[in-house]
């Protein structure tokens, strides 16, 4: 386990809302470029928000099971450091956009996360998400953590129902590389809760702390 826990907060489609995250020292931030999720976000806000962020902090561009032409369009537009796949894509598919990529594995679906995750060999890494296959993430439901293989030998950013109220028993129970949210720090969909986001990032910044001393 890295002495600490990556934090992505997912669904920004405000730039307040990213500037916070980047102020409170975020790792990344998602922005959705899914037409069906209530998060999505359009091109001239995505650019706009792109071009706030300071150095290191990753502006990952979130699809599912999107057309080329749609991608494409987005990866020209708006530069995103890395892609994120929520669908039915290929490791190929994935693969070809000269960007690094997170490939998201539906744990309501799938019963061995190794195998799912030796598929896409040139991943980043990978996010255990808690929906089924061919549903949309962020809905607010967590998965049980057990299912997640012991011999998970790849970077893992927990996701699914993650909020500050058991973000810390997360971190302790699954130690990843990083944890992802989107409506646990919410005011309403795409609209994130400022003191939402604060509680979060001091509860992950506590059990890393917490988890140091243990050591």
């Amino acid at each position: 386990m890295a002495d600490k826990t990556r934090i992505k907060i997912c669904g920004i489609t405000r730039l307040r809302d990213a500037q916070q995250v980047a102020g409170l020292g975020g790792d990344a931030i998602g922005l959705n470029f899914h037409s069906q999720s209530p998060r999505v976000i359009e091109l001239d806000n995505a650019v706009q928000i792109r071009l706030a962020m300071p150095p290191f902090v990753t502006v990952i561009a979130l699809f599912m099971n999107e057309n080329e032409n749609w991608i494409r369009q987005v990866v020209e537009t708006v530069q995103p450091d890395c892609l994120q796949f929520h669908g039915d894509e290929t490791p190929e598919f994935c693969g070809q956009w000269s960007r690094p990529y997170i490939k998201a594995i539906p744990m309501a679906s799938v019963e061995n996360a190794s195998l799912y995750a030796r598929q896409f060999p040139q991943a980043q890494g990978f996010l255990l998400d808690s929906n089924a296959a061919g549903r949309q993430g962020g809905s607010g439901d967590t998965f049980d953590w057990s299912k997640i293989p012991l011999t998970f030998d790849f970077p893992l950013v927990l996701a699914g129902g993650l909020n500050p109220s058991n973000v810390a028993a997360a971190i302790t129970q699954v130690k990843p590389w990083g944890v992802d949210v989107s409506s646990g720090v919410e005011q309403s969909k795409g609209i994130k809760d400022s003191d939402l986001i604060d509680q979060f990032f001091n509860e992950v910044r506590r059990v890393d702390v917490s988890q140091r001393i243990d050591r």
